[in-house]
């Protein structure tokens, strides 16, 4: 199966040292990459690769992330599963949450390590982390412009699939996201909470990976509060710096722990903002 990846990019060197060096893309391969630079937006920039894709299965993912050699038969895996049981899946992911606060996926993310363990069928859940979005062209979906920047789109995209009558899945698709773990959140995550919230007021409460979007803000202000504390006075406004290396990340993990995992009911809402 072909499918064609989309990833936005405002580095040049995270993009060539983590997605581009993913194992699943070595050789000669017949799928297609198309590599977005300089949109205003995520939501922007995938609706333009959209119109572009020459194949109806389309993966968008995040500069830092690396693909192990086994990503590929694991999507296909999970498709075919999907074609028999809901045919009519809406938006595919390797990490999501459920409305009660439940971690779905398989992924090792830098500062917090492995998350989630091997599973065979893919776990509805409410919404899905921006890290790997997946969605087939024949769907009609498309990212919301009004959401500008790059915060919250996976989140939209799921609650626009769940409008349509289509269920979003975390499927289990080992993966690294080789991130830098942010603990203060930049302006721009929040002005993208506030239009997620004015656009689907009727869907609250919203759980995402990263904070639950609700009538009162409780875990935004509780954010915003802590923010200045663990900037100023803590001094760890980042709590783990990108990897140099990612497929170097990869092989660490496989070789010390291939069988690790970390039991999902352990698992903490995190952000995985690139």
């Amino acid at each position: 199966m072909a499918v064609t990846f989309v990833v936005s990019t405002n580095s040049a060197e995270i993009l060539q040292d983590n997605f581009l060096a993913s194992p699943c893309l070595g050789n000669s391969h017949p799928h297609e990459i198309l590599i977005q630079k300089d949109f205003r937006s995520a939501a922007a920039s995938y609706n333009d690769a959209i119109g572009k894709s020459s194949n109806d299965v389309m993966v968008f993912a995040h500069q830092d992330m690396v693909f192990p050699s086994a990503w590929l038969s694991d999507l296909d895996r999970a498709i075919m599963i999907l074609e028999k049981d809901d045919p009519n899946w809406g938006v595919l992911g390797c990490y999501g949450m459920t409305m009660e606060n439940q971690g779905k996926g398989y992924i090792y993310t830098h500062g917090l390590g492995i998350l989630g363990a091997p599973f065979e069928h893919p776990a509805p859940v409410q919404t899905l982390d921006e890290i790997v979005l997946i969605l087939k062209k024949s769907s009609g979906l498309k990212f919301d412009e009004r959401l500008p920047h790059f915060h919250f789109y996976g989140s939209d995209i799921c609650l626009t699939a769940a409008k349509r009558g289509m269920k979003s899945y975390a499927i289990s698709a080992f993966c690294v996201h080789n991130s830098q773990l942010n603990y203060v959140l930049p302006a721009e995550f929040y002005d993208c909470y506030k239009i997620l919230k004015r656009i689907w007021k009727d869907a609250l409460p919203i759980q995402t990976t990263c904070i639950r979007v609700t009538p009162f803000d409780f875990q935004m202000r509780v954010r915003q509060l802590k923010a200045p504390y663990l900037k100023y006075v803590r001094h760890k406004a980042i709590g783990a710096r990108r990897a140099q290396g990612g497929l170097r990340l990869l092989e660490q993990i496989e070789k010390a722990a291939p069988n690790s995992i970390t039991d999902e009911t352990n698992l903490q809402p995190s952000s995985t903002k690139p």
